[in-house]
């Protein structure tokens, strides 16, 4: 397991995945509005896999994925976010054998709209800086649920994936966010 690039670097750097989300979700107000939506979100792109994937078994790989990977950045705190993507493919699952495409499809929209407009509200009015997914859209996509699963672990329990994460994390942010006030005031000048 990667510990602050100490072998592992690359794909399973978690400081460094961390630090790159951190550094665009500092406001609280944001945070919780990402702590709300970024999970039905997985849902319901798991609810759209199950409605319009060619293959039966789509979402199941979809999750699956994403709990494997959480697993390999973390044993403790990915095994509890591969249990909520299990969990997600499950709800999907009644959900989309309960309401069949047509009205399955018209919850997938109004519940991604929903989610991703309160989303863009949080980063335009309270961050005041603009999606980490315009930077970077797949480690956007990939690690959000993990992410706001990791801030919540640690805000209401103290987790932290190995001593001294959070504090590491912190500095690599405050690096982050300084470069971005910089070079957004040097645009300015």
């Amino acid at each position: 397991m990667a510990q602050g690039g100490v072998g592992g670097g690359g794909v399973l750097d978690l400081e460094r995945h961390f630090a790159f989300y951190g550094a665009y979700h500092s406001n609280p107000v944001n945070v919780f509005i990402h702590a709300l939506f970024v999970w039905p979100i997985f849902l319901t792109a798991l609810l759209l896999l199950h409605l319009t994937a060619p293959s039966l078994h789509a979402a199941a790989v979809g999750a699956a994925v994403y709990g494997a990977f959480y697993v390999s950045l973390d044993r403790r705190s990915g095994a509890v976010a591969a249990a909520l993507c299990f969990l997600c493919w499950a709800a999907s699952a009644a959900l989309a054998a309960r309401l069949g495409y047509s009205v399955g499809c018209k919850v997938v929209l109004v519940a991604q709209l929903f989610c991703w407009t309160m989303q863009f509200i949080g980063h335009g009015v309270f961050e005041k800086r603009a999606p980490a997914l315009l930077d970077n859209l797949v480690q956007a996509f990939f690690m959000a649920p993990y992410f706001v699963l990791l801030e919540i672990l640690h805000k209401f329990s103290g987790y932290e994936p190995y001593p001294g994460f959070h504090a590491n994390v912190q500095k690599l942010i405050d690096a982050k966010r300084k470069e971005w006030e910089d070079k957004k005031a040097k645009k300015r000048t």
